[in-house]
């Protein structure tokens, strides 16, 4: 199984949202979409920014505190920017 770090980004909010799942990518942003409650409940626009996979949970977490503890959203647009 493979695990995935995302980066959702909202233009009605001007802001992202990093997140981790072992669900495909699609169903993730769905459920972001979906009515629920959370941070990402408050914009209907998310649309996915970046991705990596990772074989274990724990690498993907870690690397979701990672780019967390950056608190840089220069940080967050180069990580962007560099995936093409």
């Amino acid at each position: 199984m493979n695990y995935f770090v995302y980066i959702v980004y909202s233009e009605e909010l001007n802001r992202y949202y990093i997140g981790h799942t072992s669900e495909p990518i699609s169903e993730r942003l769905r459920k972001h979409l979906s009515n629920h409650s959370g941070y990402t409940s408050k914009a209907k626009d998310w649309v996915v920014k970046y991705t990596e996979s990772y074989p274990t949970k724990r690498e993907a977490y870690a690397r979701e505190l990672a780019i967390k503890k950056k608190k840089s959203i220069k940080f967050i647009q180069d990580l962007i920017s560099s995936a093409g």
